[in-house]
């Protein structure tokens, strides 16, 4: 939506944030890439898609209210049976985030004078259930610190929160948060065998 409305957002990611994470993902010889937008019949994520998706990035910020349930049901349940997860920044507000944790998944927030060089600044209280790990913590110029990587898991399914990547600023050209996102996908991707195995309706 951002880059599509406003001039500011498309000099920073003229192909959009899903692209610009899709290209980098793409040279990875051991990943296969597509991508799903708001806009596209139930948001891209049909069963059949999902039942042949390993791990599942998501970033979403303007159009949270807007996701279908239904959709963010179905995304739930194909977590809970082995599917993996990465949500990047604000997506920690979609429905899908707060059906799987189960939390208002509230936090404090601002933006303007970040270092990465420059990120939008997230800060505790972060309503979230205890993660299973915290990779990485931020801080922040104002003195405010964030738990801002961090794993939880959900029935068969691996999650991966994210913090950075605000869409004014061009985190994901980074290298180091492009490969901060690489291992994490490897690390959400399901084992063969759970996956396999066992169906959606198995889980519920």
């Amino acid at each position: 939506k951002h880059e599509r409305e406003l001039e500011e957002i498309k000099k920073v990611y003229p192909e959009g944030i899903h692209n610009c994470i899709a290209g980098f993902l793409g040279k990875c010889e051991d990943i296969q890439v597509r991508t799903a937008t708001f806009e596209m019949p139930e948001h891209g994520l049909p069963e059949e898609a999902l039942d042949d998706t390993d791990v599942l990035i998501i970033w979403s910020h303007a159009l949270q209210d807007e996701f279908s349930d239904e959709v963010a049901e179905r995304v739930q349940q194909h977590v809970l049976a082995g599917m993996g997860l990465i949500a990047l920044h604000s997506a920690h507000f979609s429905k899908v985030m707060k059906r799987l944790l189960g939390t208002s998944m509230t936090l404090k927030w601002k933006h303007g004078e970040i270092e990465i060089p420059k990120e939008e600044m997230y800060g505790e209280y972060f309503d979230i259930p205890k993660p299973d790990d915290v990779i990485f913590a931020g801080w922040f110029s104002g003195g405010q610190v964030f738990r801002s990587g961090c794993t939880f898991t959900r029935g068969l399914g691996k999650i991966f929160y994210f913090q950075p990547g605000h869409e004014e600023y061009p985190i994901y050209q980074m290298p180091e948060i492009q490969q901060i996102i690489t291992n994490a996908v490897r690390y959400c991707a399901p084992a063969l065998s759970k996956r396999k195995n066992l169906t959606c309706e198995e889980v519920k």
